[in-house]
């Protein structure tokens, strides 16, 4: 007995002993950091995560914290976790020395964490999470061909089928009465567009009320903003389990799909130069194959490929609904463009210039990825600050579209900023991300939305619901947290076209 009172007393030495020795540690960093501005810390330890989490807790949007923390900390503002420091960086000199150069590979403690999503693997070591600065060359010089300009124009065909299956659904909405979320049909749209264009796949979300996949894709990304929060991934629950299997369900599906597509180029088929092609194609120069590698991808265009553009266009619809001035603006482009065309070609793209301007201010205030992080290896002096070896960058075209030191009246919807004449905003503008790791979808990301958009405003007079909050959810991505409730009604003929 005496022997156990020892042994436990011991252990309980040890224990305090380690707990004073971590909050040294802790002491030490925190007199590391300090010289950079930061709101103040609530607590030793979780320093500002208890701020964030009740944020996160409330529903209210977290980006919005750190705007108020950039307008009065800014140009640096320091975050304090535990023994974790990062820095968040709001200057356009700061993005372009770091977004710009290949030298700063991305945060291999955030992205890591969507390696694996509640402890089922699912966007892996896929292009947009793998940190290794050659892993990714790779990737991306493989993936390079599938979006090319020459390709990106034979999607048109894909591009009109698809959206004009949109325009059935909501012609079926169009009484100015039913009310439907825009947010819905713009994720189901997007989804079999991504799906048929990227793996030859119809899924057919737009028809069919049961398919599982855009409920799926919404309990990944749920999943990941949930392991944010150290420890959830060890809780077990239904929400867990639900998540994982939505991943599972995902992968297996990838893997049918990829089964499929190698077999038929191994027995010498035509196959379509699509996204799954060249993955495959670069698989097959690697000396070992890596089919889970192969899965990574897949999951990371299915699930990126559709949801980030179903929120721009959403936010798209929700800010016109909000400003008539500009959607009549739009008519009038739409109506002189397109007149009463069923089909839309990529020289009709180009001519839609204030169309264009809309869809980047629309992601100027309402970007579907917030911001990007990259790891600083070597002690650095940013804006004048000494920012120590091995920090956290954390960058924010959210937080940098919002300041009124490089937007003027930023919370203000105008188009106009994007005009051909406007002074452009040069390192403060970065919704897809700047240099070398930019998103390789932004091409074919505007094309679409162009497509639907015009579409849209050529066939729908469409009005809000009143009562909305307009508010913003941090769901994995940014999307619009009442899914954009509206009413339609048909277009008369287009103005200026004939019967």
């Amino acid at each position: 007995m005496e022997a156990l009172e020892a042994a436990a007393g011991l252990l309980l030495g040890l224990c305090l002993l380690a707990v004073g020795l971590y909050c040294c540690y802790v002491k030490y960093i925190h007199a590391k950091y300090d010289h950079i501005p930061g709101a103040p810390r609530e607590s030793f330890l979780f320093g500002h995560l208890l701020i964030l989490w009740r944020t996160l807790r409330k529903r209210e949007f977290m980006h919005d914290l750190l705007l108020q923390w950039a307008e009065k900390y800014g140009p640096l503002v320091r975050f304090n976790a535990f023994h974790r420091v990062s820095v968040m960086v709001l200057s356009p000199e700061g993005v372009k020395e770091f977004l710009m150069s290949p030298q700063y590979p991305k945060d291999r403690m955030v992205y890591g964490r969507m390696f694996n999503t509640l402890g089922e693997r699912c966007l892996g070591n896929g292009l947009v999470t793998v940190c290794n600065h050659e892993h990714w060359r790779k990737q991306r010089k493989v993936m390079d061909p599938a979006f090319s300009r020459t390709y990106l124009i034979g999607l048109m065909e894909t591009f009109n089928e698809k959206a004009e299956e949109l325009m059935k659904k909501l012609e079926e909405k169009a009484d100015g009465k039913k009310e439907f979320s825009m947010l819905t049909m713009m994720s189901r749209v997007t989804l079999d567009i991504i799906a048929k264009v990227a793996f030859g796949l119809e899924l057919n979300a737009l028809s069919d009320d049961q398919t599982p996949f855009p409920h799926a894709v919404t309990m990944i990304l749920e999943g990941m903003t949930k392991t944010r929060i150290p420890f959830l991934q060890y809780m077990s629950g239904k929400e867990k389990l639900e998540v994982r299997e939505s991943v599972r369900l995902l992968r297996r599906v990838g893997k049918e799909c990829i089964d499929q597509r190698r077999e038929a180029i191994q027995n010498g088929k035509e196959v379509t130069l699509d996204i799954l092609t060249q993955i495959l194609k670069g698989d097959a120069l690697e000396e070992t194959r890596d089919d889970e590698n192969i899965l990574d991808n897949f999951i990371t265009f299915f699930v990126a490929g559709h949801e980030t553009l179903a929120n721009q266009l959403s936010f798209t619809v929700m800010a016109l609904g909000q400003h008539p001035e500009i959607l009549e603006r739009l008519y009038a482009e739409v109506d002189e463009v397109l007149c009463a065309k069923r089909d839309i070609n990529h020289e009709d793209l180009s001519k839609l210039t204030y169309l264009s301007q809309v869809l980047k201010e629309s992601l100027r205030l309402y970007p579907p990825v917030p911001g990007t992080v990259r790891r600083m290896e070597k002690e650095c002096v940013i804006n004048g600050v000494r920012i120590p070896a091995n920090t956290s960058l954390v960058f924010s075209t959210y937080v940098m579209g919002r300041m009124e030191k490089y937007f003027k009246d930023p919370l203000t919807f105008d188009p106009d900023r994007f005009s051909k004449d406007a002074p452009k905003p040069y390192y403060c503008y970065f919704p897809f991300s700047l240099g070398p790791r930019s998103c390789i979808g932004q091409a074919f990301a505007q094309m679409e939305a162009k497509v639907v958009m015009a579409k849209l405003l050529q066939r729908f007079e469409f009005q809000l619901v009143p009562g909305q909050s307009f508010k913003l959810l941090d769901a994995g991505t940014v999307r619009p947290l009442d899914g954009v409730m509206c009413k339609l009604k048909p277009r008369s003929t287009a103005r200026g076209c004939q019967e």
